[in-house]
């Protein structure tokens, strides 16, 4: 896919965007997030969701100022929405020769209102995601969130020694509010630490600040163009209520309420989510191509790669990462595995025949001990969808929950696996019955004797 990254200059000040894809039309993605564009690719979820806007748009990202490769600001001369606008308004001018489609998510929402509304004619259509034009509740606005609970999350969430939890979440991180449907997910989860330091934590509440005070309330009646307006029914961390004021209050709006509890757009089924954007912008929606297949999925982990990394320092663990995606990719080619996809020290790939799968799997971790780190593996066998390089289904799922189960240096797999491999040497021990998360009824799991 088509990419480049450059700088446009406003007032003196550079801003770091990059260019993905090269659609017929232009999607400009306004976002506040303190993770630069160049973090954005290399978490599996992340890159998912942006390469799917790109495969119909040119589609242009950029970081505002106080993070990644844009000029950094003062937090103490903090930015302002009208600000942000103006320099969003560059970079169309600088990038778009025809007006551009705006994509907001989350906090980029108020600054994507407010150009929108100031500059109307460069704008074709607007998307809102998972966003709002205020956050803070007032006598006229009951939907919003009480102005102690924002000013708590300030202070504990940009603070890098405290950790916020309100009482809902039962002692659980904010993490468990943004993006819930990953939470438990030990890469993605190491992946978010890593990227949220693209900004100082006084930047960060600069940032955050500038789109939880704002109000644009006012402006949403000034939108000339089609405005769509996604929301997830159930997320917690910004109600569906603001997004539906929204569609409410500006002239040309259709808002779609989709299943689901991520405030993050590319968790959860964000598929969904950009079929919705596509048809909006195109006139079209795409069409699967799914095909379904039976394979063997393997996962594999490193087990406890966070606390490791921590110790490890960022170099030794770079070079520990190494050696171990090396030693992957050579047992997957011995033993005949596909490499579906990798983000960070984890592995998901496929094999036409489980006995192959559980050796690789075998092989892996008795190599992983060579170089100082112990793996956990989980073997499945079922159908999958094929969805172009990657897989989807049910399968992945089962594979995935098994893997999380495997004790360190195990490899785990299904009686589906077990009963399949009969004949061929493989010695398996009873692990027992297991619920799998989002899986329903009991599976009977085994260790593969190595």
């Amino acid at each position: 896919m088509d990419a480049r990254s450059g700088y446009v200059k406003r007032s003196g000040r550079y801003l770091a965007f990059s260019v993905l894809g090269s659609g017929p039309v232009d999607v400009l993605y306004v976002s506040t997030s303190t993770i630069s564009i160049d973090a954005l690719d290399e978490e599996f979820h992340v890159a998912h969701y942006f390469q799917r806007l790109a495969g119909f748009a040119r589609l242009i990202r950029f970081d505002v100022r106080g993070v990644g490769g844009s000029d950094p600001l003062d937090p103490a001369q903090p930015p302002t929405v009208e600000e942000t606008a103006r320099d969003v308004r560059a970079l169309v001018e600088a990038e778009c020769q025809d007006g551009v489609v705006i994509v907001a998510d989350a906090g980029g929402g108020p600054v994507a209102i407010e150009f929108a509304a100031t500059w109307p004619s460069l704008v074709r259509r607007l998307v809102l995601v998972n966003s709002f034009a205020r956050v803070v509740a007032a006598d006229d606005y009951p939907d919003g969130h009480p102005r102690g609970l924002v000013d708590s999350f300030l202070a504990q969430n940009t603070d890098p020694d405290a950790a916020w939890s309100p009482p809902e979440l039962d002692g659980r991180d904010d993490l468990a509010l943004i993006a819930p449907s990953l939470s438990d997910n030990a890469a993605y989860r190491a992946w978010w630490l890593r990227a949220g330091r693209a900004a100082s934590p006084a930047t960060a509440r600069a940032i955050v600040e500038m789109t939880v005070f704002a109000d644009v309330r006012s402006r949403l009646a000034k939108l000339s163009m089609p405005v769509l307006v996604l929301h997830r029914k159930d997320c917690l961390f910004m109600p569906v209520a603001l997004g539906r004021y929204v569609a409410d209050h500006a002239p040309q709006a259709t808002f779609v309420e989709l299943p689901g509890a991520d405030y993050a757009p590319w968790a959860g089924e964000s598929d969904a989510l950009v079929d919705e954007i596509e048809e909006f912008v195109t006139g079209t929606r795409r069409v699967s191509q799914a095909e379904r297949v039976l394979a063997t999925v393997l996962f594999t982990d490193i087990v406890g790669s966070t606390e490791r990394a921590v110790a490890a320092g960022d170099g030794q663990w770079r070079d520990t990462l190494d050696q171990f995606r090396a030693l992957v990719r050579t047992e997957l080619v011995q033993h005949q595995g596909r490499e579906v996809n990798t983000r960070g020290d984890d592995f998901l790939a496929t094999f036409d025949a489980p006995a192959r799968a559980v050796a690789c799997a075998v092989a892996i971790s008795r190599g992983a001990g060579s170089i100082g780190v112990d793996v956990r593996s989980g073997v499945h066998t079922g159908e999958v969808q094929l969805q172009g390089d990657d897989i989807a289904g049910i399968a992945v799922h089962i594979g995935a929950r098994v893997a999380a189960l495997a004790e360190p240096g195990e490899v785990l797999a299904t009686r589906t696996v077990k009963d399949l491999t009969t004949g061929s040497g493989l010695r398996f021990t009873d692990r027992g019955e297991h619920t799998l998360k989002g899986v329903p009824d009991p599976w009977q799991l085994y260790a593969v004797d190595a």
